[in-house]
């Protein structure tokens, strides 16, 4: 008889357990959006996630400078990708596409015989 109650009780104990578990989290999450924490929290996973590269790192990552025209920084990509491709690894491979990439809404922004 006693173990049945003992039972009953443990039993009823989780379930209440659980409940307030589950309303706490519920709560905190009302909280967090209420106070813009959730939208913060996304915001820097989405800027980490990204990983952008920054102007200099990609002109030396294409071996350019300021003043060389699109057209020839074009061909450097061109070059650094086929030959990563074949012969190198996909995060090199990453890193020239995503120079270019940089680059390239750099010389659209100035409007200088940027990509076509």
């Amino acid at each position: 008889m006693a173990t049945k109650i003992l039972a009953n009780l443990v039993v009823m104990g989780g379930t209440i357990l659980a409940r307030a578990v589950v309303q706490a989290y519920r709560q905190a999450l009302t909280n967090a959006s209420k106070n813009g924490v959730a939208q913060e929290t996304m915001q820097n996973t989405i800027r980490k996630a990204s990983k952008t590269i920054t102007e200099q790192e990609a002109r030396q990552i294409l071996g350019v400078t300021e003043k060389t025209p699109w057209e020839d920084i074009i061909k450097k990509y061109e070059r650094l990708f086929e030959n990563n491709a074949k012969n190198g690894s996909f995060y090199l491979q990453s890193k020239v596409y995503r120079a270019k990439e940089c680059l390239e809404s750099i010389y659209k922004g100035k409007g200088e015989g940027g990509p076509s």
